[in-house]
C-alpha cells in the first residue's frame, strides 16, 4: 500500500513512490531511468533536433566499450547520469552555481551505481576512483560531438581521444521509444556481463 504522498516525494513511470533527496536502492528502477533519461534533452533543449540523455549515456558506454574498458566501466557510465531520471538535467554553466544540486546529485547517483554494480553476493560495489575518471572523462570528451554537431558550434574541436563514431549520424534523431529500449538492452547485456565476472572470479 502506498504511503500518503508528501510534497517531498515523487511518483516514477512505473509508480514508485519516492524522495529523491533520501533515495532507497528498492525505489530505484532500471525501467524508470531508461524511460525518464529518453524523454530528457540534452542542452537544455538547445539543439538542433531532440537528443536526450539517454542517447548521450549509449553514446558513452559505447565509446567505453570501443576503447576496450572494464564491463564495469560500460555500466558505469551507461548509467552516470541516471540520477537525472529524478532530479531532471540542468545545463553544466548554472549547475556549477549550484552547489546544492551536487550534494542532492551525489548520493543519488551513489545509490544507482551501488544497486546496480555489485559483486557475485549482490554487495555494492560502485565504481573505485580510477573508474570513475573514465566515466567522467569519457562524459566531458562526448560533449564535444555534441556540441559540434547538435549546437552547430563549430569552434569547437572535438576531442581527438573519442574513438567510436564521430560522424554527424551519430547525433541523428532516435524516436524515444527506441532509445528507452536500446538503454533496457545494453543495460540487460553489461548486467549479465557483470554478474558473470563475478561470478567466475569467486570460483578462481
Amino acid at each position: 500500500m502506498r504511503k500518503e504522498k508528501s510534497m517531498s516525494d515523487i511518483i516514477t513511470y512505473t509508480g514508485i513512490q519516492m524522495n529523491p533527496l533520501q533515495p532507497e536502492p528498492e525505489q530505484i528502477e532500471i525501467r524508470d531511468i531508461a524511460h525518464a533519461l529518453s524523454l530528457i534533452c540534452r542542452g537544455g533543449g538547445h539543439v538542433k533536433h531532440f537528443y536526450s540523455v539517454a542517447q548521450h549515456c549509449l553514446a558513452c558506454a559505447e565509446e567505453a566499450r570501443v576503447r576496450g574498458y572494464s564491463v564495469r566501466v560500460q555500466l558505469g557510465s551507461l548509467l552516470h547520469d541516471g540520477s537525472e531520471a529524478y532530479i531532471a538535467d540542468v545545463t553544466r554553466p548554472v549547475k556549477q552555481q549550484m552547489p546544492q544540486y551536487y550534494e542532492i546529485e551525489g548520493p543519488l547517483q551513489a545509490v544507482i551505481w551501488q544497486k546496480y554494480m555489485t559483486d557475485a553476493d549482490g554487495r555494492p560495489m560502485p565504481p573505485d576512483e580510477e573508474e570513475k575518471q573514465k566515466i567522467f572523462a569519457i562524459d566531458d570528451q562526448m560533449m564535444s560531438l555534441d556540441l559540434y554537431w547538435l549546437l552547430g558550434d563549430h569552434t569547437v574541436t572535438i576531442s581527438p581521444d573519442i574513438l567510436s563514431d564521430r560522424s554527424e549520424a551519430s547525433r541523428d534523431f532516435v524516436p524515444m521509444e527506441q532509445v528507452e529500449q536500446a538503454f533496457l538492452q545494453r543495460f540487460t547485456e553489461l548486467k549479465r556481463q557483470l554478474d558473470a565476472e563475478m561470478q567466475k572470479e569467486t570460483v578462481l
